[in-house]
């Protein structure tokens, strides 16, 4: 295999100086002066260049019906306690035998 050759970190610093965020720039609708992304369709009116692209009244419509016809929820019914039943252990008969056994006296 090859030895690879090192970076100096001068060489690293270069290739990462294109790795920071940059700040998402936002224009105004012209119709309803909401914010929206660059070229992108405005959520609030649903127009992009002036054209409608988005009908937002349907959606919003459409979203209306899907939460009403959503199944209610359950309604958690409450359970009787059942009481587990173990098997005692050596310890346990042995502490019993030893209450049992001071009792007696």
């Amino acid at each position: 295999m090859v030895v690879h050759m090192r970076h100096t970190s001068g060489h690293t610093r270069n290739r990462r100086s294109h790795h920071a965020l940059k700040v998402a720039r936002f224009e105004t609708c012209k119709d309803c002066n909401a914010k929206h992304l660059m070229h992108r369709v405005c959520a609030n009116c649903g127009k992009y260049r002036g054209r409608v692209v988005v009908d937002v009244l349907k959606k919003t419509v459409k979203a209306a019906k899907k939460e009403e016809g959503a199944k209610p929820e359950k309604k958690a019914v409450a359970k009787k306690a059942v009481k587990k039943v173990t098997k005692p252990t050596k310890e346990k008969k042995e502490k019993k035998e030893t209450k049992e056994k001071k009792e007696k006296k």
